[in-house]
């Protein structure tokens, strides 16, 4: 059974894209964090990784990954939705690992040490404004923590203006093996339009050095819908970033929410693109990668064919997480640091969104955990048909009813039937015990996950999202 590819799509209706520019969630979980509630405390975490710990979980112990959040950068990108602190003052950084420091240390209190991790991701903020010693610091802390596996994932995200060819060398001896460099545009009017100036060459010359230093994936982030941008001048972001052949790209659509978001004021909501213009700098990236030799992997991410995530793709091994796309199976992720999420057996948690209260925690010997959800049966079987529609574009009823003891048909009647609309519009396909997402379904894959969403159906506040298109 194969999945379609949205590179047949030479065009799509305009009442299709009237219809679909509309907010909706990005599902790198189910239920989404605006679900959490905060009667879901510290002693809630806890047990969970007491579970862990005591190999109590259904289904036995799963991998585990690590992610640590940094939030602080020199300076604030325009666009940014990211939990962040700005600041030149870079002693900050040392409080601040040693505060992660404590963090860990309340971990290994609660699961033991030496507990196996098969990926370490460091992202923000900018990562790379604590000093090599610092990262240095925080890995070997982490080592001693965790047993870090032969062939683990562990990579970071650099901000290019912050990086050097040498100082890519050193994290290559820290151990990082994947590196991704927050790039967006290189049209120089967007750049100035979101107060991030970082020329060409600057990314050219880190994508050389990084494979010259054997880092065995490199990645650049890219968005469009920002402000300036033009399907003429984002295509030539994408002929720039095909001719670099990063290992990955990752390719979102800009959330405008000025209302949330405070630096997003100072964008100017005229000089973002129109949602006619937006898929077409969608469809011609799509377009443009598959031509430049990547594997189309989802929503929002391309590979290269021999890098993991196009082999995860390949053989349906494709997850999703709060990082997007990965080729790590269903893993528990301890998450650190400020704002953090992290997904331990069916319990969801985030930490404090704020330094004064992530440090006031700490200070009392408490994991900073303020709000959280605990998965309902009900959750479980919604996420495992959520994931398979955005990983895989296809859904078997079989293997939901085998893994879930559920009837598809009889579960999901009302959401079967909910689907007819998008049968009619030719985005979905029902057959015998599967759903299939069709070429153009592809651009929709979010709306069409969303059928099955129970809390979104249920009160149908979605301002809070990013628009599908």
């Amino acid at each position: 059974m194969t999945t379609s590819h949205p590179d047949a799509v030479v065009g799509l209706p305009a009442h299709l894209l009237n219809q679909f520019d509309v907010p909706g969630p990005r599902y790198t979980s189910y239920p989404t964090a605006d679900r959490f509630v905060e009667a879901f405390t510290q002693d809630d975490y806890v047990q969970a990784l007491r579970q862990r710990a005591e190999g109590a979980t259904v289904g036995g112990k799963k991998p585990l990954s690590l992610y640590l959040h940094i939030p602080f950068c020199e300076s604030v990108c325009y666009y940014c939705a990211c939990n962040k602190v700005i600041t030149k003052h870079h002693e900050k950084g040392a409080e601040y690992v040693r505060a992660l420091g404590r963090e860990i240390d309340l971990h290994v209190e609660q699961m033991g040490r030496g507990q196996a991790v098969t990926q370490v991701h460091f992202g923000g903020g900018s990562p790379t404004f604590l000093s090599d010693a610092e990262l240095g610091d925080l890995m070997g802390c982490l080592r001693e923590a965790f047993r870090v596996v032969p062939g683990a994932e562990i990579s970071i995200e650099v901000d290019p203006r912050t990086a050097s060819s040498e100082r890519l060398g050193r994290l290559r001896d820290m151990g990082f093996n994947r590196i991704s460099f927050g790039v967006q545009d290189f049209d120089p009017q967007v750049q100035v339009a979101v107060h991030r100036v970082q020329p060409f060459e600057q990314v050219r010359d880190l994508l050389v050095a990084g494979r010259e230093l054997g880092f065995e994936s490199t990645n650049v982030d890219l968005i469009y819908g920002l402000p300036k941008q033009t399907p003429d001048s984002f295509a030539q972001t994408i002929r720039r970033v095909g001719e670099l052949r990063p290992d990955r790209i990752a390719l979102y659509s800009y959330a405008h929410l000025p209302q949330r978001f405070k630096p997003q004021r100072r964008i100017h909501a005229e000089d973002l693109p129109p949602a006619s213009h937006r898929v077409q700098m969608l469809s011609a990236a799509i377009a443009g990668f598959l031509g430049f030799g990547y594997t189309y992997i989802g929503m929002d991410h391309f590979a290269l064919p021999g890098d993991s995530l196009a082999a995860a793709k390949r053989q349906g091994r494709l997850q999703r997480n709060f990082q997007g796309y990965s080729t790590q199976p269903d893993c528990d992720l301890i998450g650190l640091g400020v704002s953090s999420i992290g997904k331990m057996g069916a319990v969801y948690s985030q930490n404090a969104k704020t330094l004064e209260e992530y440090y006031d925690a700490l200070a009392q010997r408490r994991l900073p955990v303020v709000r959280g959800i605990a998965l309902t049966r009900d959750d479980l079987v919604r996420r495992a048909v959520i994931m398979a529609i955005m990983c895989q574009g296809r859904l078997d009823f079989e293997s939901i009813e085998l893994a879930h003891l559920v009837n598809v048909q009889d579960y999901f009647q009302s959401e079967l039937s909910g689907l007819a609309p998008f049968v009619e519009m030719g985005l979905v396909t029902l057959e015998p015990g599967a759903l299939q997402v069709t070429a153009q379904g592809w651009y929709f894959v979010r709306a069409i996950a969303m059928c099955f969403d129970r809390h979104l159906q249920a009160d149908r506040v979605r301002g809070r999202f990013s628009k599908i298109i």
